[in-house]
């Protein structure tokens, strides 16, 4: 019986660390809807989102929605070098500030660095971002998380 204890807990415990030492990489992104964007286009846009594990390899699963929490990123707009460099110089000076709010976010699992690396160039990618341009305005706040 002690045996047979001790080989389950070590299959446990062995499954355990193969997950903690994963290497895929999550790409994520977080972007501004478009509000006029209608439902056919985001009916489209989940469809093509979805359909994404099937048609790029590397890549395992997806997850898209509205973020629990928007992110608000503020930005300077200087309108020249030298308006930047004296700004820069004393701290002092013009500036007008942009603001944007991500309120959706997507991200995509890659089985490793090299799935993600070759998924830009695949043309199912290209489809994909004909689709996804209907449904959000241009620029996104994107990064991505290696596994350890």
């Amino acid at each position: 019986m002690n045996r047979f204890t001790a080989c389950i807990a070590g299959v446990v415990l062995s499954a355990g660390l193969s997950i903690a030492g994963e290497k895929s990489v999550m790409h994520c992104f977080a972007y501004t809807p478009v509000a006029s964007a209608s439902q056919a286009e985001w009916d489209a846009f989940y469809k093509a989102t979805d359909a994404l594990p099937k048609k790029i390899k590397g890549i395992r699963r997806v997850w898209y929605g509205k973020l629990a929490r928007p992110l608000t990123q503020y930005s300077l707009n200087i309108p020249d070098a030298e308006a930047r460099k004296k700004l820069m110089a004393d701290m002092k000076g013009n500036a007008d500030v942009a603001v944007v709010r991500r309120e959706n976010g997507a991200c995509f699992e890659f089985t490793d660095e090299a799935a993600f690396k070759a998924y830009a160039s695949d043309p199912a990618h290209k489809e994909w971002e004909a689709v996804y341009a209907k449904v959000r305005v241009p620029g996104t706040t994107t990064y991505q998380i290696l596994g350890q």
